[in-house]
């Protein structure tokens, strides 16, 4: 519902978003440890249904579940959702382009980060969809469930819709932090924190948190079967800065133009918070 500064008021208090972001990562944690001689693709998807364990939670309590946003949407906003999450990709990938232009990765990182999704590789039918679940589908689900479930439903109690929004895409950037050579770089953290205002934005103007979920699992699919075309090198390549801003700007204008023909559903109120920005 709506404060009288404007402001979406949540159904949690605002302090239990980084208590909930700690516990999720914590249970991640310990999750990935215990599943890791499963292989990667086992352990990955039981590190995504531990960071969600909060949100499971919440399903099962009446006062916490209307903060999931778990409401069932038109046909033709799945299709926005996911025109979005391409649209999405594009310009994150434009600001990676950007990114490395100003800021080389940690030696070995783009190298780990393909190796990684050579592992995944599909050999074979129960490969792909294994992979798929692993890498798209299980985030697209359970990372939402989180953040623009339960996290931006916290801050909003608190916060100013526009804040919120961007605190929980922060929350959302650090779990991205990721190991290499010389420590933890924030290597990925920009581009999480980009496309977790994105993915916030679709959950409020269309009210649910369904097309957030089909726009992340779509940007996790796009980017695995980009990175599978590319071999593993130790070579960086050049930096492309134009077509890095084309991207971005291409991407984002295509992702507010889609943003713009999203519409509620008459029952939602979340098209008035999402005014509010």
């Amino acid at each position: 519902m709506m404060g009288n500064d404007g402001s979406t008021r949540g159904n949690l208090p605002a302090y239990a978003a980084p208590l909930l972001v700690l516990a999720g990562v914590a249970a991640m944690t310990i999750a990935a440890a215990f599943t890791a001689p499963l292989g990667a693709r086992p352990m990955l998807i039981a590190a995504e249904l531990a960071l969600a364990a909060p949100a499971l939670v919440a399903l099962a309590l009446p006062r916490w579940r209307p903060a999931l946003a778990l409401r069932p949407v038109r046909p033709s906003v799945i299709a926005l959702a996911l025109a979005s999450g391409a649209a999405l990709w594009v310009a994150s990938l434009g600001l990676m382009e950007l990114q490395y232009t100003v800021w080389t990765p940690p030696p070995g990182y783009l190298q780990e980060f393909q190796r990684l999704h050579d592992v995944l590789r599909p050999r074979g039918a129960l490969d792909a969809v294994l992979s798929v679940i692993a890498i798209a589908v299980a985030p697209g689900i359970c990372e939402e469930l989180l953040f623009r479930g339960l996290v931006l439903d916290a801050l909003s109690s608190r916060l100013r819709t526009a804040a919120a929004v961007l605190l929980s895409a922060v929350l959302f950037g650090v779990i991205h932090l990721d190991p290499s050579s010389s420590g933890a770089t924030l290597y990925r953290v920009p581009f999480a924190i980009a496309v977790g205002v994105g993915f916030a934005l679709l959950r409020l103007r269309s009210g649910s948190l369904f097309p957030a979920m089909l726009a992340h699992a779509l940007v996790n699919a796009t980017t695995f079967a980009a990175a599978l075309q590319e071999p593993v090198t130790a070579t960086l390549p050049a930096p492309r800065p134009w077509l890095g801003l084309g991207l971005l700007v291409g991407g984002a204008a295509a992702f507010a133009w889609l943003l713009s023909r999203l519409r509620s559903t008459p029952a939602l109120p979340s098209r008035a918070a999402f005014d509010s920005l």
